[in-house]
């Protein structure tokens, strides 16, 4: 795949690093010339500039790209970024930095593919650590495998079946359910699936897409 990362900070780096381990090709674009220097001589293609502004991004050539990552600081940047992609058929991901209300939290997801935060997931292995348990596991397993939350659609030829039964492709596993705008736990074995919730998955990358899928059904083709 080819990857375009805007934003070179620590998530950024990390991002891009995991990427390219991986075989994708993978282009940075960040403003802060010291950084550009940085992924430069880590060997990716880079271009410096305001990631939000059009004339960058038409540079980054995004028609021939797969996916596109807001990952700066500034979500109003990354969203910027996202919307932009969102034209040229790219995949889209948004990082947010802070808790936001629901309505804005909506504003956002509805304009991408994914939304991350970073810092939430900092939070939960600081919390296993303090508990005794090894974050470090999911760590490693993260290296190899896509974390992911998939939120069910409106049509979704998944609503009422219970999560436990969902029919996924062997590589991908759904370890977690909420209901909109709800904490995510551990699905009960009745837990039925309603428009709106989130499932959290890890998947092989090309289990991910598959299951995307099949919770859009029809309803990714409106």
């Amino acid at each position: 795949m080819r990857c375009v990362i805007v934003g070179y900070g620590r998530v950024g780096i990390r991002t891009a690093q995991i990427l390219a381990e991986e075989g994708h090709s993978v282009l940075v674009i960040d403003n802060d010339p010291a950084k550009i220097e940085r992924a430069r001589e880590t060997g990716f293609a880079v271009i410096e500039g305001d990631g939000a502004a059009d004339e960058v991004l038409a540079e980054a050539d995004l028609d021939t790209a797969d996916a596109v990552g807001g990952l700066t600081g500034d979500p109003e940047t990354n969203f910027a970024v996202c919307t932009t992609a969102n034209d040229h058929g790219c995949r889209t991901v948004l990082r947010i930095s802070e808790e936001f209300s629901e309505e804005v939290y909506q504003q956002y997801s509805e304009g991408v593919d994914e939304i991350v935060y970073p810092e939430q997931l900092g939070a939960a292995g600081a919390k296993t650590a303090l508990l005794g348990g090894d974050f470090n596991v999911l760590a490693d397993v993260t290296e190899k495998l896509a974390a992911t939350t998939l939120t069910v659609p409106e049509g979704s030829p998944a609503i009422g079946e219970r999560v436990v039964s969902l029919d996924v492709p062997e590589g991908a596993r759904i370890y977690a359910h909420g209901r909109a705008g709800e904490a995510m736990e551990i699905p009960l074995p009745r837990t039925a699936i309603e428009a709106g919730d989130q499932l959290a998955v890890v998947a092989e990358p090309d289990a991910v897409a598959v299951v995307r899928d099949q919770l859009h059904g029809d309803a990714g083709d409106a």
